[in-house]
């Protein structure tokens, strides 16, 4: 959730559309892989290239899973190479309300969208992989 922190600067006057504005440079790949790095400097256990990698994608799935929503202006994935913002193909997800219109009907559609096309699939993939692990032959952790 770290990525919609930039929500701070509607208040400070930065325009949705700037490089900092929401779903700007705090949705790149490479603010990502800051981050990653900066929780390797803090946190021992993540100072392996695996980790670094499982962290810049978990924080990089914010951005690419934003490409997926029915509105907005996108996701700047490429700043700051490229200032554009990107949608994916297909847009299946509904956007979501900023602010106090998260607690409304369109919440609750989006709340809906993003269990069906996110928590869902995941739960499933987890749910896999999983029962792989559990029918495995080898140490079980």
């Amino acid at each position: 959730m770290l990525p919609d922190a930039d929500v701070i600067g509607f208040g400070l006057g930065i325009d949705y559309a700037d490089d900092w504005g929401h779903r700007g440079a705090t949705h790149s790949l490479a603010f990502a892989g800051l981050c990653a790095g900066a929780a390797a400097l803090a946190w021992r256990e993540a100072r392996s290239l695996v980790a670094f990698l499982f962290l810049t994608f978990a924080m990089a799935s914010h951005g690419l899973l934003d490409t997926l929503t029915d509105g907005g202006l996108g996701s700047a994935l490429l700043w700051p190479f490229d200032q554009a913002r990107i949608f994916a193909p297909e847009t299946p997800l509904r956007v979501s309300p900023i602010g106090a219109g998260f607690f409304s009907a369109r919440g609750v559609e989006t709340l809906l969208s993003e269990i069906r096309w996110i928590w869902l699939p995941c739960l499933a993939i987890a749910s896999v992989g999983r029962l792989a692990r559990r029918h495995s032959p080898g140490p079980k952790s």
